[in-house]
């Protein structure tokens, strides 16, 4: 069965950066990126497919987020820059379709996730 495992995350001021990873074992899977913040809807940030050559992005994050995959590492990274107050959630990596659409649901479990707090 499929493993994920988070990790980075963290508190950051306004405009900062952080890279989140996301290691995974078994084979290569398309995988993405979910956020939810207190009171607000759970929802799909990026994703990226098996080999890495299509990648999707939330428009709330367009510009300032980067996905990208490390196959021979198993490890899915989320480079996000210029981070918001907005942006303050848990997130959570998980096994997606990433095709043409952002994905609205996942594979598998979720785990515990990683925090992501931006404030000043």
């Amino acid at each position: 069965q499929l493993q994920l495992v988070e990790s980075g995350g963290g508190q950051v001021q306004p405009g900062g950066s952080l890279r989140l990873s996301c290691a995974a074992s078994g084979f290569t899977y398309a995988i993405g990126w979910f956020r939810q913040a207190p009171g607000k809807e759970r929802g799909a940030v990026s994703c990226i497919s098996s080999h890495g050559n299509n990648a999707l992005y939330a428009d709330s994050v367009k510009g300032r987020f980067t996905i990208s995959r490390d196959n021979a590492n198993n490890t899915v990274y989320l480079q996000m820059n210029s981070l918001k107050l907005e942006d303050t959630a848990v997130y959570h990596c998980a096994s997606v379709v990433c095709g043409l659409t952002m994905p609205e649901s996942f594979f598998g479990s979720w785990g515990q996730g990683i925090q992501v707090t931006v404030s000043a």
